[in-house]
């Protein structure tokens, strides 16, 4: 059985809720569902291109934390609150992950943990 190692982001939901920001096992991280949270626990203020730029940023330093990068990731899950960002959000996908595309799923939700919030995003990556 593989060890598992856990990495934090800071974010109030990981204690409140009882989850942790990503999770490894053998060569697989799993990240939670990741919202637009600032170091200081507010949300990232901005329109959905620039509160994905703080989910992916945070993933991915997420990552790195547990021995990975932004080019090991293989699955992302885009939630949207509004459709008419989808552009948005997915220009700054690309830009995160350039020539090494992960599969990928951006979806329309009715709401996220907070009402400021346009977006969030989790994933998954395979670390060879």
């Amino acid at each position: 059985m593989s060890e598992r190692q856990r990495t934090t982001s800071g974010s109030p939901f990981e204690a409140q809720f009882g989850f942790c920001r990503a999770v490894r096992v053998g060569d697989r991280i799993i990240v939670a569902g990741t919202g637009p949270v600032e170091d200081d626990g507010s949300s990232t203020p901005g329109d959905a291109a620039e509160q994905a730029t703080r989910c992916l940023t945070l993933i991915v330093k997420a990552i790195e934390g547990l021995g990975g990068s932004a080019s090991d990731v293989v699955r992302t899950r885009m939630l949207l609150t509004d459709p008419a960002d989808q552009t948005a959000v997915g220009d700054i996908h690309a830009r995160f992950f350039g020539e090494n595309p992960p599969a990928a799923t951006m979806a329309g939700v009715a709401w996220l943990c907070r009402p400021e919030w346009k977006v969030e995003i989790e994933a998954e990556a395979i670390v060879q």
